[in-house]
């Protein structure tokens, strides 16, 4: 099964660009299913259709779906939370309030990666399109694993090692213990963990695995979206697309529109600086608002045309960031054909701006790299690699 995954600043038209690839998929005969992701739903709007947390089939191999993040947490963490409530209640935390904290970390945004998982092993579609929340949710989706280890570890082991002393206690003073987890409530727990490592597995996995970046031609959009890429290369994943949506089209020649369509091809051209060699997908911007399965399968046509959108587009990543040590890492640049004498690096706290020639390349720098220098830089088997360290 492929997995493409789109995601951007909000606003920009993942939904429409998600449901069009979807139903182009659907027409070439795979078995597709699309899922949203984002908490404001629209996915249903979009393809004009009733859907809801479980999969409907609305099309010929097409199905859709909005995850119900509240039914998978009860799901899966519904257990843990009652017994950690209950023990925060009697240290007179009020039970509402106590619920809340007992919320695992990212648990609601990690509710959609356990679909992607029993879609895998289900191995009924061939197609998984997700319609990602916005830029910054997303990376906090991609990250879950990272960011929860430590709540895991940590707070879990000791409230386990607290249930273990205190139901042999409650035995003798013979109180219930029907509020204490056994063993196996911890194993779904530790089982949940699995799945989301899993899942991280599977998106980071070119061979099944495309994130593509949805973006309109304008400079506030594709600088987030530099930075989610830059983001994403840090965690690992493959992104091999940019999609850039709502280009206004050439045969507008209203005077209205000139200095408008004017600053979209020099972003247009500042897309091409930002992402270096990635491939771009271009739609217009339509005369009228984008939804229903005859307008979306113009998108569709508009993006791909000869192009079969589940294969992969691009091998490889256009930069790579590693941690070397403790306080140290490398930002690795494939630079092929490039010549030594051409090359230049211009630094700001956030940004990296190399000069190969006539051609710029701008990479937006992640936070751990802001307050550090960079240290040495070398062009070594047609690739940049520069160390920055404290």
């Amino acid at each position: 099964m492929r997995v493409i995954v789109h995601t951007g600043k909000g606003g920009v038209g993942k939904t429409s660009v998600s449901a069009a690839t979807a139903l182009r998929c659907a027409e070439m005969g795979l078995k597709t299913i699309v899922i949203s992701t984002d908490t404001a739903h629209s996915l249903g709007d979009s393809l004009e259709a009733s859907i809801g947390p479980e999969p409907i089939q609305i099309h010929p191999n097409l199905w859709a779906q909005e995850v119900d993040a509240r039914y998978s947490m009860d799901k899966y963490w519904g257990r843990i939370q009652k017994y950690l409530t209950s023990l925060f209640a009697k240290q007179g935390v009020d039970e509402i309030v106590a619920e809340e904290v007992t919320i695992l970390p990212g648990l609601e945004e990690g509710a959609h990666l356990l679909w992607i998982n029993q879609y895998m092993q289900q191995g009924f579609y061939d197609v998984l399109i997700v319609d990602a929340a916005p830029t910054a949710e997303t990376l906090r989706l991609l990250s879950l694993p990272d960011v929860t280890r430590w709540w895991l570890e940590k707070v879990i082991a000791l409230t386990r090692g607290a249930a273990k002393i205190l139901r042999p206690i409650n035995a003798v003073l013979g109180r219930s213990n029907e509020t204490l987890p056994d063993d196996s409530a911890w194993n779904e727990v530790n089982n949940l963990f699995a799945t989301l490592d899993k899942v991280r597995q599977l998106l980071s996995d070119p061979e099944v695995s495309s994130i593509r970046l949805v973006v309109n031609p304008e400079k506030m959009v594709i600088k987030e979206t530099q930075r989610t890429y830059t983001y994403l290369n840090l965690y690992g994943y493959a992104t091999d697309a940019i999609v850039c949506n709502r280009i206004i089209p050439d045969e507008v020649t209203d005077p209205y529109f000139a200095m408008w369509k004017a600053n979209q091809r020099e972003n247009i051209s500042f897309i091409g600086e930002a992402f270096g060699t990635l491939p771009i997908l271009r739609a217009p911007m339509f005369g009228q608002e984008v939804s229903g399965l005859d307008r979306l399968r113009l998108l569709g046509n508009e993006l791909y045309r000869e192009v079969n959108p589940a294969q992969k587009l691009f091998s490889g990543k256009t930069h790579q960031i590693e941690q070397m040590g403790e306080d140290g890492f490398r930002l690795s640049v494939p630079l092929p054909f490039a010549d030594k004498k051409d090359l230049d690096i211009y630094r700001s706290r956030d940004e990296l701006t190399l000069r190969v020639g006539p051609y710029r390349r701008n990479i937006v720098l992640p936070y751990a790299l802001w307050d550090l220098e960079i240290a040495d830089a070398k062009f070594e088997q047609s690739t940049l690699n520069i160390q920055f360290k404290r």
